[in-house]
């Protein structure tokens, strides 16, 4: 499957915003968005006005790269999003938020969505018991996680358990970091997913134009 393997950085540089993809250095003064804080390139530093469209595509863009999603795929989240009940742009993110990989991320037990993938794709995690190697995997209410025991002395997962001790527990999620495990309570709080920020109506309309 196609996936971005290139800088992360230019990325959060080209949105103006952290985006959290390089786990621990996107808290620390390393940050390139901290350094260098203007679009890559070398006309970044130029002042662009963008028009509507624009914003509504540079929103979905950024989405799109926080989550670690193609286009293809995010347009059937999208579609799903539009065709379920309530509000599509907290439907999307709903959808998105219940990904295993984002899951193990918020649960604390990666640094990063791009950590987390690589956790799942090595069969590193459990859901409900079962090996799960697919990170677009939709976890349920009331499933749980679990790290298998072979991967518990990595010193990624060290790092990232420590790491999340600094950011506020998501309500949705019970979390026992000492035992590896995780259950999904409830389903995604909007009000909790403003790290980064997401103005989801912006992809709703950019898709319904």
């Amino acid at each position: 499957m196609a996936r971005y393997i290139g800088p992360v950085c230019k990325i959060c540089r080209r949105e103006g915003a952290k985006l959290y993809l390089k786990a621990d250095r996107c808290y620390s003064e390393k940050c390139a968005v901290n350094r260098r804080p203007k679009p890559p390139g070398q006309h970044g530093d130029k002042r662009i006005k963008l028009s509507e469209y624009g914003l509504r595509l540079r929103e979905k863009q950024k989405v799109r790269k926080i989550y670690g999603v193609l286009e293809r795929q995010f347009r059937k989240y999208f579609a799903a999003a539009d065709a379920s009940k309530g509000r599509t742009g907290e439907n999307l993110l709903g959808v998105l938020e219940r990904r295993l990989d984002n899951i193990v991320h918020r649960m604390g037990f990666a640094g990063s969505r791009n950590e987390a993938r690589q956790l799942v794709l090595h069969k590193h995690v459990l859901v409900n018991g079962k090996r799960v190697n697919i990170p677009s995997y939709q976890v349920r209410v009331a499933d749980q996680i679990v790290i298998r025991e072979q991967a518990r002395a990595q010193k990624r997962i060290e790092i990232a358990i420590a790491a999340s001790e600094a950011r506020p527990q998501l309500s949705w999620l019970e979390v026992d970091k000492k035992a590896f495990t995780g259950t999904v309570k409830a389903l995604p709080v909007r009000e909790e997913l403003n790290e980064p920020a997401i103005r989801e109506q912006f992809v709703v309309e950019y898709y319904s134009r």
